[in-house]
């Protein structure tokens, strides 16, 4: 069956007449003559049925129904850009690996480690994008997640990681960790808090025996990687997953003064739709993320 997809010269043409806001300035992007982008538009116009443009005298002017249509394809054009640039880069070996993250989990565990995937898969571009919910994978592009473990994942193979396990953590050069003698003499520093999850302090005070107290007023940030910079800079105490601030407490930029966790919050975990369960590129990514974790506990046995 014949696809109806219009031309993708039409379309790039659309798309830089639409961005630049005048036929002109896009048959300069383009390196067409001004009559050129006219003709392509009006093609396109033609094959869609609608109407992209106001003519207004001798002014151009995005539409209602154009400005939807940017905004649906726009993303499209882009990623066929890309995929075509690396499979040129590349010429036709390895492939490229859409990935969505969470935010502080991307740059506080999972770049520090991509220089080894790249030198054992030099091959394999892997893309990464912001995602820190749970999605539909047949909404989007992407070829995996690496996420939390959550029900509304639906119709995907998930891929167990390690469970989140919350610690606290505070700057020793600018606290004194001798004066921390109890679990409640960091009740009396300023708490840094995870604004998602105002309760957490709450948690660790009780499952470390401290049932009642009065915290000094601290901080609310909206991720973890804020809360991890605000300990070392001295502005309190942090309660952040432990696999974040692993460099930290190994370079003493950060210690743990109570090893008291609060385990089980969330699970990270792998996830990728049913329908990749056979991609090359999916398993090769999926066994080095299993492998870089598994190695690390092995090592600390």
């Amino acid at each position: 069956m014949r696809r109806k997809i219009p031309s993708t010269i039409a379309l790039a043409v659309f798309e830089a007449a639409a961005r630049q806001g005048s036929f002109a300035r896009a048959a300069s992007e383009v390196c067409l003559t001004e009559s050129a982008v006219s003709r392509q538009i009006a093609s396109l116009e033609t094959y869609l049925g609608v109407k992209l443009f106001t003519r207004v005298r001798k002014q151009v002017v995005l539409n209602d129904a154009g400005r939807l249509y940017l905004k649906n394809i726009a993303r499209n054009l882009s990623d066929i850009e890309a995929h075509t640039a690396a499979l040129m880069s590349h010429k036709g070996v390895g492939g490229v690996l859409e990935l969505a993250v969470i935010p502080t989990f991307a740059n506080r565990w999972l770049l520090p480690r991509l220089r080894d995937f790249r030198e054992r898969h030099p091959d394999i571009i892997l893309n990464l994008s912001e995602r820190p919910l749970p999605f539909g994978f047949d909404e989007t592009n992407f070829d995996a997640a690496l996420n939390f473990d959550h029900p509304s994942w639906t119709n995907v193979v998930k891929v167990d990681l390690f469970d989140e396990e919350l610690v606290p953590i505070v700057s020793p050069r600018y606290f004194d960790a001798l004066l921390l003698a109890a679990p409640a003499d960091l009740a009396r520093m300023p708490l840094l808090h995870k604004a998602t999850r105002p309760e957490a302090w709450k948690h660790w005070f009780e499952a470390a025996g401290v049932a009642d107290f009065t915290p000094v007023p601290g901080m609310h940030f909206e991720l973890y990687g804020m809360v991890i910079e605000a300990a070392r800079a001295g502005l309190g105490a942090g309660l952040v997953p432990r696999v974040y601030v692993r460099d930290e407490i190994q370079r003493n930029d950060l210690i743990v003064p109570f090893d008291l966790s609060l385990k089980h919050e969330k699970r990270y975990c792998l996830v990728y739709p049913e329908r990749k369960k056979d991609s090359e590129l999916v398993r090769v990514f999926r066994d080095w993320v299993v492998g870089i974790e598994s190695g690390f506990h092995a090592r600390l046995t």
